[in-house]
């Protein structure tokens, strides 16, 4: 389970950040930043935050309210950015994942002393001091916030998308490559949001250019 030992190491304010939707074909990668100011924030939410992976959708959905409930107590800061399909297509998932992950950072409004970024690779050009930890949402409280604020952000918004385009599967497979979304493309082909540089995708352009 998470705990506060990695934000611990670090003077000042400390943000978690994660990311959500690096997989998928279709849609934007969403990051999440989110700074712990008291950690009082009650037993729901520091027995319920953990890596957004292992809990129910519903469960995510109580505690993405749950850290809205504590953001407007004043008790943490939350901030969400995100990287469009097409500049996913223009600089690869990893870079895109990067500026997600700055855009998430800047919309805190205001700049940490340090950021813990899950995984292995650190994003540059960060307005902060960065350290990456690998699992991090399964040890770091403020990581565990970011990703469950990044993932239901995520699915919101692929639920939304799926009321323009019907035909993928959207709103349960948020954009990953289901027989449902493959149907999809076969049948009606691509949206604007999907990401042409994937193979899948960019084969399917192929065999219909062919």
């Amino acid at each position: 389970m998470p705990d506060f030992l990695l934000e611990e190491k670090f003077s000042g304010l400390v943000a978690g950040v994660d990311e959500a939707g690096r997989g998928p074909w279709a849609g934007p990668v969403v990051a999440g930043a989110v700074i712990i100011k008291d950690r009082n924030l009650g037993d729901f939410l520091l027995n319920g935050l953990d890596d957004s992976k292992k809990l129910t959708p519903h469960k995510r959905e109580q505690l993405y309210e749950a850290v809205r409930e504590a953001e407007k107590a004043g008790k943490l800061l939350v901030g969400l950015g995100e990287a469009s399909a097409e500049e996913i297509d223009a600089m690869n998932i990893l870079q895109a994942t990067f500026l997600a992950m700055r855009r998430s950072v800047d919309a805190l409004g205001i700049v940490p002393e340090h950021a813990l970024v899950d995984g292995n690779q650190k994003p540059k050009d960060f307005p902060c001091a960065v350290t990456t930890v690998v699992k991090g949402d399964s040890r770091s409280m403020s990581i565990a916030a970011a990703s469950i604020m990044a993932k239901v952000s995520r699915d919101r918004f692929m639920t939304e998308l799926a009321k323009k385009y019907p035909y993928y599967g959207f709103e349960t497979n948020a954009g990953y490559g289901t027989k449902t979304h493959i149907e999809g493309l076969k049948i009606h082909g691509i949206t604007p949001f999907h990401r042409k540089s994937y193979r899948p995708v960019r084969e399917f352009l192929q065999d219909k250019t062919a």
